[in-house]
Formats: structure tokens, sequence, C-alpha cells
């Protein structure tokens, strides 16, 4: 309720960007892409508040020439790679990788024509849905270093962009082993000739001899590599031309089949016993047709026909061909992966990522049709090589093969390092990844490189080039659709700020491509896919409590806006029932330093109801002032309840009137139907609560509190927290003031709860008990302003009273702690066994688990003697004998020793509080004093039922 020292000073007003959220278009003129940088609000001043985490932001440019300051405009990148350089060759290089060269002719020997092409239209079509949402992601702001971690991290925030990006690591770690396999093989196959030795162990020291050289050029920096990427490309066109020419002039011949298909070659031991087992004899001269182009080759070549993959001696299914066909077809990423070295991201990732998959996938289709048309089935069966025997040297598809294979595994393995990179320095997990910071030169990050590779070399101990394809397709798959349900969760939020200048694609071809991506995962291993989904989930899960908090924003926030704003249109407060009736609280609170007990326990009462805690400060909202007061304070507000861990929303307002405050937040708190029924305030004692908030008594730092523990509690403890008024007086209510709120709670039809003595609670107490037993939670239904009612004939306000103590014996500390214990009182010895027979009775009707207690209070009752004939009347009088009162305190006094709190009927304020406001507190006071914690109640409202 004032300005303390600690008390945040903004300077001028500006905007605070979204990561750079203003680019250019890039269909727009003028051809920038979005490399914009933020600023932060500027601020100053004791225990300033940053809006923003300056970490996560790029530094802000000053405005020139008199602009905005708080807009920035995006330049593109001096000497950034281009979309033809940048993207279309590094994605259509990585498709090709070795399926093209390697594995093309014994995927339609398996498959036939027609199974090649629906699943090539299969594949792409996973592909292309994904491009779709990639495409979106990547046009709908500035994209830095990290490629498609970045996009989604940006866009959906840091558990699940976090969670997918260390499967998209994975998942370019093993496609970087299998193309680097694929070299191996190739190279073995081809120029070794039999004198290097071959067994899995030694092709494993060989694939780790690969990864050595790709790891020395990998860390002389990705600027090289990416600059020929477009030279790759033309090599590779140039030698896959050799091969149309080939098939053009090629008629028929008799091709060798190699020898490393040893099943082949295996003839058994002794003809006339099969059971003596086979020997390979490579003196054999096997060989198979290569026709030429002939319909008569394409018919026989244009069905499925499964047999053996002789690299694994395994037979071939549906499955794996799909797993076979998609792995190559998984360089979709490669441009994206680049988009720290792009000039213009947001354009170039969307243009050259489309083209380069239209291409491939014509040229996949052609060369499917080629081989279907001029190959034997045996010759394509078993002849991984087949484009290479059949060209016009061999050594143009082994050029082929050897930039295709490097390029691609080396193109992963970058692209991975950038993505553990970025990872690092979003801090995701913690100091595991610290050492992946470290960048020398023009930021390459040498060490993210290093311990990449050391994961590639882990890979390659799975075995043949074929086993890891499968593992491959999962895990990307698995990437592919968290870039999917990225782009549907951004659509279906219809968040303002998603305005992608890309516009092919809809909610519905997201949605789609997660049914499509899931579905063939399933197919490929079900197995294997439900691991890597449970590894996902409990990657978002841990990143959601240990990642720490980014300003970039998280798709959560939005889904539940969405969902949230939709339900509380739904909840309709004329379909109000009492059987769902639950306590929704407004607190009012003047000094949060004096009140954490109670804030703490009107945390446990509220049953999963609305919790908001409500503040007034006095003052005038001054047009002169640039921000309004309350914005400076409310983050300390938000950092108290998260640090005392209160599942409640916070309502400040400000008025020249305390009270006139207090009918706003009443007025005003809650939405819709979620809107308060019972108001919670602290008693107003002779003297004001001293502070008892301590650094001590807070929970530990939370990673979304921009405040530290020692800020906040300087700051609600600060001795000028509540300001002096002009006439020296504190900014508190007076009694007559306060009596006067407590009539407009009820004026209002709100229950309501006057709590004194919390500063004695004390919750950890509860768990080591009273010598040993539990504490007890006491209800006195007594109306000590009726006192000739008393009996079972519950008014709503005891059964409100009842109903408050069972929700907060059903509480988790409390229930294991405490009992329930209700008393009544009786006049008469004689009426005591039935009354409590009756108490039993209703408790078990209202199905409340409680003690019952009937205790004589005749030596109390008899000190009630009315002052006028005004006790009978509509309004109870506050004229009870202090005598009465005191008697009264004494009884719960000596009852409820034990209790951990007690609750009591809250006497009915009067109707004169200027006449009669003194004399009701003090009543109250007499009532109140020197027992536990104490919560006076008084209901207005049914709140109990008793139908099912």
């Amino acid at each position: 309720m004032g300005d303390g020292p600690n008390t945040t000073i903004f300077g001028a007003p500006s905007v605070t960007t979204y990561g750079g959220i203003v680019n250019e278009m890039f269909e727009g003129s003028g051809g920038g892409d979005g490399d914009t940088t933020g600023g932060a609000g500027q601020v100053a001043g004791k225990g300033a508040v940053p809006l923003i985490d300056e970490e996560s932001q790029s530094t802000p440019r000053s405005a020139e020439n008199g602009g905005s300051p708080s807009m920035e405009y995006s330049t593109a990148r001096p000497g950034g790679l281009s979309t033809i350089s940048g993207v279309f060759a590094p994605v259509a290089l990585s498709m090709f990788s070795i399926l093209l060269f390697m594995r093309m002719g014994f995927v339609v020997g398996q498959l036939g024509f027609l199974m090649t092409i629906l699943q090539l239209a299969m594949a792409y079509a996973i592909v292309m849905l994904t491009v779709l949402s990639l495409c979106a992601i990547s046009s709908n702001g500035a994209v830095e270093g990290g490629g498609v971690y970045y996009m989604i991290s940006r866009s959906l925030g840091p558990e699940f962009g976090g969670a997918i990006g260390v499967l998209f690591f994975v998942a370019n770690v093993f496609s970087c082993a299998l193309y680097i396999s694929g070299f191996t093989e190739a190279l073995m196959n081809n120029i070794g000739n039999g004198q290097f030795p071959d067994s899995p162990t030694w092709r494993f020291i060989y694939c780790v001899l690969v990864s050595l050289l790709l790891l020395i050029l990998s860390l002389l920096g990705s600027a090289l590599f990416a600059k020929t990427a477009l030279l790759t490309f033309i090599l590779i066109s140039v030698c896959y031309s050799t091969w149309i020419l080939s098939v053009i002039f090629h008629g028929h011949m008799a091709v060798a089949i190699p020898k490393v298909n040893t099943p082949a070659y295996r003839v058994p031991v002794n003809a006339s016993d099969p059971s003596q087992g086979t020997v390979e004899d490579f003196d054999q001269n096997l060989t198979a047709n290569y026709t030429g182009l002939s319909f008569h080759t394409l018919g026989e070549n244009m069905f499925p026909d499964y047999t053996m993959d002789y690299t694994t001696e395994k037979p071939t299914d549906f499955a794996l061909m799909f797993a076979i066909i998609f792995s190559g077809v998984t360089g979709l990423m490669a441009g994206a992966n680049m988009s720290g070295e792009l000039a213009r991201p947001s354009v170039s990732i969307p243009r050259g990522t489309v083209q380069a998959v239209f291409t491939t996938l014509f040229v996949y289709i052609m060369t499917a049709f080629l081989m279907a048309s001029t190959s034997s089935r045996y010759l394509l069966q078993n002849d991984y090589t087949v484009m290479m025997d059949t060209n016009f040297h061999r050594l143009f598809i082994l050029v082929g093969i050897f930039s295709t294979t490097l390029f691609s595994s080396m193109s992963n393995l970058i692209g991975s390092s950038r993505v553990l990179n970025r990872l690092s320095h979003d801090k995701l997990f913690g100091c595991l990844l610290r050492p992946a910071k470290i960048e020398i030169g023009d930021r390459n990050p040498v060490v993210s490189v290093v311990i990449t590779w050391i994961c590639v070399v882990l890979v390659f101990l799975v075995g043949a080039m074929n086993k890891i394809a499968k593992l491959t397709s999962i895990f990307f798959l698995l990437s592919y659709m968290g870039v999917n349900v990225a782009t549907l969760a951004l659509e279906l939020t219809s968040a303002p700020n998603f305005r992608p200048t890309f516009k092919y694609f809809s909610w519905q071809t997201c949605a789609l491509g997660v049914i499509a991506t899931g579905t063939m995962m399933l197919v490929v291993d079900a197995s294997m896919s439900a691991l890597g989904v449970v590894v996902l989930m409990t990657l978002i899960m841990v990143l959601h409590y240990q990642a720490p908090s980014v300003s970039s924003g998280s798709i959560s926030q939005a889904l539940i806006y969405h969902q949230v704003r939709k339900y509380l249109l739904l909840l309709d407060v004329r379909k109000e029932h009492v059987k769902y009736w639950r306590p929704q609280i407004l607190l009012l609170v003047s000094r949060p330093a004096s009140a954490c007990s109670l804030l703490d326990f009107v945390n446990d009462l509220k049953k999963s109801g609305l919790y908001v805690v409500g503040h007034v400060r006095k003052g005038d909202m001054d047009s002169s002032q640039v921000v309004d007061p309350l914005q400076q304070v409310f983050p300390y507000w938000l950092s108290l309840v998260d640090y005392l861990k209160l599942k409640a929303f916070v309502e400040l307002t400000m008025s020249n009137n305390i009270r006139h405050g207090i009918q706003q937040l009443m007025r005003l708190s809650g939405l819709g139907a979620m809107k308060p029924n019972t108001v919670v305030i602290g008693f107003h004692e002779l003297a004001p609560s001293s502070a008892t908030l301590q650094e001590s008594q807070l929970l530990k730092d939370l990673r979304f509190s921009k405040i530290d523990r020692a800020a906040v509690v300087e700051y609600f403890t600060a001795g000028d927290y509540m300001p002096k008024e002009l006439d020296g007086n504190l900014e508190r209510l007076n009694p007559v003031d306060y009596v006067n709120v407590l009539k407009d709670v009820l004026h209002m039809t709100k229950n309501l709860c006057v709590a004194r003595h919390f500063s004695k609670l004390d919750k950890e107490a509860l768990a080591r008990g009273w010598n040993g037993q539990k504490r007890y939670i006491d209800v006195w239904p007594v109306d000590l302003q009726k006192p000739q009612e008393t009996g079972l004939g519950w008014d709503n306000s005891s059964l409100f009273l009842l109903q408050l103590a069972c929700i907060l014996s059903m509480s988790s500390r409390w229930r294991s702690y405490t009992k329930l214990r209700v008393f009544i009182c009786v006049n008469s010895l004689q009426d005591m066994h039935r009354r409590e027979r009756q108490l039993k009775n209703m408790l078990q009707t209202l199905r409340i688990e409680g003690e019952s207690s009937v205790v004589p209070w005749d030596h109390v009752v008899c000190h009630y003697q009315p002052a006028s004939a005004a006790a009978n009347a509509a309004t109870p009088s506050v004229d009870l004998p202090s005598a009465y009162v005191t008697a009264f305190n004494d009884m719960v006094k000596r009852y409820s020793e034990e209790a951990a709190i007690t609750l009591l009927n809250l006497p009915v304020p009067p109707d004169s509080a200027d006449e009669d406001g003194d004399r009701y507190l003090e009543m109250v006071r007499n009532l109140t004093d020197a027992l536990p914690p104490t919560l006076l109640v008084h209901g207005v409202s049914s709140v109990i039922s008793t139908a099912l």
C-alpha cells in the first residue's frame, strides 16, 4: 500500500519485441528477411524488474533519424548464403544421399515399380506435409542459428522445443552414421579389391577413420562446406547424367554379381545331403541380365517380390523397404540447419526446400522407371551397385556415391552440432551441456562438433547400413511429427502474431502430417516407435520442471488461453447448483508481510476453487505518471505468490478510499461464473500486526520469477511500505470503515470470514502433533446473538461453517495430521445424549467424518440478559453482556486447548457502524482473545446438499 524503497521506476515507454517480431515479408519489395533484434523496455531504479530475459534477445539497435525506438527492421545478413547454394543444394544432396546411387536398384528389385512409386509417394507426402509446416514456421519471424530446433523452441517453448531438439539431434547423428556406413561400403566394395581386411570389426574401424576426416573438416568451420554445396550438386548431376546416357545407348549385356553378395555364391557342401550346410564358392561366374529399355522387363518388374537383404541376410518386407526409402529422403532439414549462415533464412528456407523436394521426387521416379525398364529382377535383387555396373564407366557413379555420402554425412554432423550448441546456449539441461557452448573463430562450436562425433561413433556399433536405416527413419519421423504438431498448435490457438508469409498450409495439412508420421512410425517398427514416444514425453516433462524460463514464450500458454476462454464461456452462472458448490475466495490483504500464514491457510481452504489475493492501494491515477504505479509493484506480488507456492491470482486496485477500493475488488474480481463467493479478511486489531515475512520462510527460487527472494522480502517489509498520509496517520481502515466493509460483503451476498491469530498457525507443527496425537479442527456452530436457537436447527451460516471445516479436513496436510471435531452446546443435561445422537446422524447424512461432542453451557447462557426488547428483532443486537461473551471464550479455550484451528459463528455486524462499530469490534475481540487461530464465519447462501 505504498512505494517502498524497491519500487521499480520505469523510464520512457518502449515496446518489447518478441525476438524481433518485425521483419520484412519475403515476398514483399525490398527483399529483406527477418533478421531482427528486439529491444527490452528500459528499466531503472533500485530493484528494477526487467520485462524480458535479456540473455535471449539480440543487442538492441538505437533508432536513427528520429525513428521509433520500439520497432526494429531487419536487413539481410551481409555475406550470407543464397537460396540455391544455402538451401536448395544442401537439401537436394542430402535427399539423394545413398538412396539414389546405392539402394534404388535394391528397392525396385524388392518392391517392383508400382510399389516403389507408392512408397515414394507416401514418403514424399510426409516430407511435403512437413515441409509446409516447416515453411510456415520459418517464414513467421527472424530465424537464427540452431535450425529446426531454434524454430520449434521459439514457437512451442522450451519444453516441446527442447524435447524435439534432442530427438532431432539424435536423428541427425544416426543419419550421419548411416551415410558414413554407405560411404565405407562403397569404398570397400569397389576400391579394396580384397586387399584390405573385411569384417564387422574392420568396417567399424574404417567408419571411424572416415568420420575422423569429417570431424577435421567440420572443426575448420562450416563456411567452406556450405559454399561448396552448389559445386557438389553440379558434380553429382554430371555423374547421374552419365547413367542416363548409358541407359539410352546401352543394349543387352550380362552383369557380374558382386562378390560381396556372399549368399549368392554359396553352394551345398554335399549336393546329395543338404544337412551338411553350404560353402562359399567364389570361382563361380554368376551374372544377371541387363536388357536395356524394354517393356517386357518393365512388366516383369511391376509388382513386389520380397526376398532377402544380402548385407544382413534377413528377409525383407514392406516396412523395411519403406524405412530404407524414407531414411534416404530425410534431408529436408539440411537447409534449415544452415539458418545461421543464410543471408535471408525466412525467404530461402521455404523456397529452397520446396524446390529441392520436387526436384528429388522427379529424379527418383525417373530412376525407378529406368531401372525397372532395363534390369532383370535377379540383377536388381543381387547387385546393389547396379547403377555403377551398367554405367559407361564405374568411376562416375563412384564419384557420385562419395560426393553425396560425404556431403550428407558432413551436413548432418554440422547440423546436429549446431542444434547441440543452441541447446547449451538455452541452458535447457543446466551444466550438463555447458561445454557445448564453447566457440572459437567465427562462432564455430568446436566442442559441440566433438561431442556429436563421439555420438556418431557409438552409432557405428549398431552394425549394417540397413539396420541403421530403420532407427534413422523412426527418429526422423518423430522429429517431423514434432514440426507438424508445432504448426498445428500455433494455427489452432489463433495467435495474432502467427502470420507466416508462406500461405500454402492449413491446420488440415498439419493434422494430416501428424497422422501420417505417426502411422508410418508404427509401420516401420511399433515397439521402437512406442519407445521413442515415451522418451519424447519424458523429455517434455523433465524440461517442463527443469528448463529455465525464456522470453520466447510457450505454446502451452497459448493453448491454455485458447481452451480457458472457450470453457469460461461455457461456464454459465445460471446453471450453478449447490451440489457442485466450492469456495471461490477473495482474500483481502493489507500487509502481506504480516499475513503469510493466512495466505497459506486460505490456499488449503479453497478446495480447487478460485483463489484471489486482493489489495487496495490508496491513491489517485495521475495522468502525469508515465506508467501505472500498480504495474511497478505487480511483479513483487506475483513473486510472493510463487515463493509461497500459492495457487492464487493477484488483483490490485487503486482508490482514494480503501472501502471503495474493496468494493471494486468484490465486484470485478474473477471472470464470468468464476467470481468470488466468499471474502476472507483479517481482524481489525488495536495495533497493526508486526511483519513476519523472512527470506528463510520463502521457498526456493523459482525459474519464472524475475525477482530474487531478498528483494521481495525487502519490498514487503520496508519501513515505509505503508506510507503515512499528510496528517501523519497510517493508511489503515478505521473501526467504522472496517465494520462497513464487513456489512458491504454481506450486502453483496457473499459469505464472510474474519481471521484472527493466524500468526500463531504453524503448519509444520501439525506434523509433529500434540503429545504424539493428532491436532483438532474445532467447530463451534453457536450463534451468540440467538442463544435460544442453540441446537440442531442449523441455518445457512452454521452449515457454511461446517462445510468450510470439512473442506479443510480434506486437504492433504490437514487430513493427515488433524481431526474434525464438532461441538454442540445444550442447556439441559437431560438433552445431552439425544443431541449427541442427532449430531452423529446429521454428520453421517452430510457425509462428514468427524467427532461429535455435546457440552453443557448453562454457566455461559445464564449471563445472557438482552439489553432491550430489540434482542428478538430481525437484526441481532451487539449489546451482549461482557460476562456472557467472556464465559463463552473461557469455555472454548478449555475445550479447544489442543485445537490447531477453531471455527466460530461471526456475530452479525450492527446496522449503524458509526454508533456501534467500536462496541462490535470489542465484542469480537473479547470473544476470540487467547484462542488458537480462529476463523469467524457468516454464510449467506446454501452450500451443502444431501441429494444424489
